[in-house]
């Protein structure tokens, strides 16, 4: 095993999961703590976090929380320093914090688009530059950002959250040449459509609707594998989707329009 196939167990130090308040990230805090990690938990929401580090009382790991907003650049910086202090170092980060706003182009809002990149993008790149500059100092390291399968093309509604994932997918991927020589690993998470509250305003059918545990389940099984880099699910789905992306446009655009029901949109 190479050290950029590192696989962090709970013996190499914590684990740290952004976005951790709801959905994916809330789960899989839970079930990292569950098989013994000490988990920091990054979300704005200081309440959730606190009752999370409740839930996992009695579990064999520990959850703690670490209130914050990933938008802020120092903040995370002393965030990543006091987790690796008070925890014993930083083995294992899950970027996961993201926000999805809906986008018709006819009435779309430059807010949403500006909240969006600051949160998928920024808050990323907030998240995994004062990691990579610790795992350096010890060479080794496992990093995993949450992307979507959203981002390997265009969807209806989904210009700025779309947006957003393709830069996620293609961060993951330029920043891997970088860091597998210093033993640090990177991967890609692309999960498909999940059963959260924020898919419940998708305007359009969401084939493989998953649930929450069975994306958690999913991603740790990859997170444990040593050579996968990217981890996307439902595989079904994946497969169909990376196929239209070999379709020329004027069979990409009608065959995805049909599909969502954006072929009979009305406007105005």
């Amino acid at each position: 095993m190479t050290k950029s196939h590192f696989v962090a167990a709970p013996t190499d130090g914590c684990a740290w999961v952004t976005g951790a308040s709801s959905g994916i990230g809330r789960q899989l805090s839970i079930e990292l703590a569950r098989s013994g990690w000490s988990v920091a938990v990054t979300a704005r929401s200081a309440d959730s976090l606190d009752e999370l580090a409740k839930e996992a009382a009695g579990l064999a790991g520990s959850i703690h929380p670490f209130a914050g907003d990933v938008t802020d650049t120092a903040q995370m910086a002393r965030h990543c320093r006091d987790i690796g202090n008070r925890l014993g170092g930083i083995a294992l980060v899950v970027a996961n914090a993201g926000i999805y706003l809906p986008q018709d182009g006819l009435s779309a809002s430059a807010d949403a688009f500006r909240t969006s990149f600051d949160v998928n993008l920024m808050g990323t790149v907030n998240t995994l530059l004062p990691v990579i500059d610790i795992m350096k100092s010890t060479g080794r390291g496992q990093i995993a950002v949450v992307s979507s399968v959203a981002g390997y093309a265009g969807l209806p509604t989904s210009a700025a959250y779309g947006a957003t994932k393709a830069g996620l997918i293609n961060l993951v991927e330029s920043l891997k040449f970088d860091l597998d020589p210093a033993g640090i690993r990177i991967q890609l998470i692309s999960p498909g459509f999940v059963d959260t509250p924020a898919t419940e305003s998708n305007p359009f059918p969401m084939p493989y609707l998953i649930s929450v545990d069975e994306a958690v389940a999913e991603i740790l099984k990859g997170l444990r594998h040593k050579t996968r880099f990217e981890i996307a699910f439902p595989a079904a789905f994946v497969r169909r989707l990376k196929l239209l992306q070999l379709l020329p446009y004027r069979v990409y655009f009608p065959l995805v329009a049909r599909a969502t029901g954006w072929t009979g949109k009305k406007t105005g």
